[in-house]
């Protein structure tokens, strides 16, 4: 598996518990378990949830899905 598919991986499982849709930055990082805490890593790349919200624009919201969310924060880091 590659970084990228791991790291979105990673963001869909922390946001499987989540109701959606989110419509604000607030509502999403209240959804990871440790909100801004919450840390994807793979090999040498960790991102935490707050790192990964400062790639994100209002017009990305609202989000429907989890694959929505780990589909624009994996795009726009680069990985």
């Amino acid at each position: 598996m590659s970084v990228k598919e791991e790291i979105h991986a990673q963001i869909t499982g922390a946001l499987k518990n989540a109701e959606f849709p989110l419509k604000t930055p607030q509502e999403l990082l209240a959804a990871f378990p440790a909100g801004a805490d919450t840390t994807c890593q793979s090999g040498n790349v960790k991102v935490t949830a707050g790192e990964a919200g400062k790639l994100l624009k209002p017009s990305d919201f609202p989000f429907t899905s989890a694959k929505q969310v780990a589909d624009v924060i994996v795009g726009r880091a680069g990985l």
